[in-house]
């Protein structure tokens, strides 16, 4: 009887203690933000640039330099991203798995983007880099132009993303441990084999998260890259700069048509995310359901039952 009666206390679903009204309150609240601030903003983004017809639609994003910032952005993306992915592998890495004298200095470096403001960081390559600023003589005696071009933009960018995937993967990588890397090298594998078939599997759904959020972020980056383009229109303004400029000119379908383009990447940006979060969540709970494997016997034990 006590047997039964404890298997229904555990089995028994937990509930909060509060009243039904104060649930359905809440919840209330929270689909009247949703709707408020983030559903009706973008639904109202979409209607605005399908507002003249899908031709007008279609004819903002075909003029040159809309396809121009288009191209801009994703080029930028396409070149952070990956140096981020390999600084976040790195930084994560040794910050998670060693221990050294001024581990907190360089986790603080890691966090530092995250305190400072993408205009402050702006206006930091412009101090460097910029035709008065500290290597500007020499770069423009070089013939090398970084501020109010390509590379500065992709420097900003760097810049406001790089803590994304560390980040992301260093508490991972500290949750983990070390073990599995070690019987790995006990074993006789090298580093790489190590990296490759032990710490990348653990770490990958993660990484992809990182590297979601990190893209999202380099395709949407405004502040930053407002100060060190130019806004030569055709040449340095990607996407985000390409929308003020036009909506500063009343063009307004144009505008909203290219924004209506981020907001679809955004958008293909938390599906990908979604389902990386709901793979990696059907995989752990596979895992915990497999069977304990049964313990191998050992000489002695062969040896007794003989």
């Amino acid at each position: 009887m006590s047997g039964a009666s404890s298997t229904s206390l555990t089995t028994r679903r937990v509930t909060t203690t509060e009243a039904p009204w104060v649930r359905w309150t809440l919840i209330g609240i929270a689909l009247v933000f949703l709707l408020l601030f983030l559903l009706l903003p973008l639904a109202a983004v979409f209607a605005e640039a399908l507002r003249k017809g899908f031709g007008a639609y279609l004819e903002g994003l075909r003029e040159p330099d809309a396809w121009s910032a288009i191209k801009l952005t994703l080029l930028t993306a396409a070149i952070a991203v990956p140096l981020n992915l390999v600084f976040g592998v790195c930084a994560a890495w040794c910050i998670a798995k060693y221990e050294f004298r001024g581990k907190a200095f360089l986790t603080t470096l890691v966090d530092l983007p995250f305190s400072v403001s993408p205009v402050v960081a702006g206006l930091m390559y412009i101090l460097v880099f910029g035709a008065q600023g500290w290597l500007g003589p020499w770069l423009e005696s070089h013939g090398i132009k970084i501020v109010f071009a390509v590379p500065g933009i992709v420097l900003a960018t760097l810049f406001v993303t790089f803590p994304f995937i560390a980040r992301e993967l260093i508490p991972l990588m500290q949750a983990q441990g070390n073990e599995e890397e070690q019987a790995a090298i006990v074993l006789g594998a090298s580093g790489w084999q190590t990296f490759w078939h032990v710490t990348l599997p653990n770490i990958k759904w993660g990484l992809i998260y990182g590297v979601i959020l990190c893209n999202a972020r380099a395709m949407g980056e405004f502040g930053a890259v407002s100060v060190v383009s130019g806004h030569i229109r055709g040449q340095t303004n990607t996407m985000p700069l390409h929308v003020e400029i036009l909506y500063n000119e009343y063009q307004s379908v144009a505008a909203f048509a290219v924004a209506s383009l981020l907001a679809l990447l955004a958008l293909v940006t938390l599906v990908i995310k979604s389902v990386a979060e709901w793979k990696h969540e059907r995989l752990m709970k596979a895992a915990a359901e497999l069977p304990p494997e049964p313990p191998q016997a050992g000489p002695a034990s062969l040896k007794a039952a003989s």
